[in-house]
């Protein structure tokens, strides 16, 4: 059996008003580089989802990174969609990450409606 391995993994919100923004921007920032891509309603509103694919791309395809994208004025969230409830709920995600796997980098945005990648620190 042949090893893929890749450097990230990327989750992000289906909304289709961000997809051109993340696709430009996947295309800067991972210029030769590779990834799995989630896309699911919310983002990480579901961590349980999310944190079973993070496994699946960990164990397949061992990879280094992971990108957390939430986003401005997400339905998913209706009137919860907040900056602060994006950011709270990306840093619980990434505090969950690094427990489980202390040796992956976990980057957090949050993309505004024009485009703007905002890191979340």
């Amino acid at each position: 059996m042949s090893t893929h391995i890749c450097d990230a993994l990327i989750v992000a919100c289906i909304d289709f008003r961000f997809q051109k923004y993340i696709q430009n921007w996947l295309t800067k920032k991972f210029k030769n580089k590779t990834y799995d891509y989630v896309g699911f309603a919310g983002s990480t509103k579901n961590l349980d989802i999310i944190m079973n694919q993070l496994d699946i791309s960990v164990r397949l395809h061992h990879i280094k990174q992971v990108i957390l994208i939430h986003h401005e004025d997400c339905g998913a969230y209706g009137k919860e969609s907040t900056h602060d409830r994006h950011a709270k709920d990306l840093k619980k995600a990434e505090k969950l990450i690094n427990k489980k796997y202390p040796d992956l980098k976990v980057d957090l945005y949050y993309l505004h409606l024009d485009g703007e990648f905002e890191e979340i620190k």
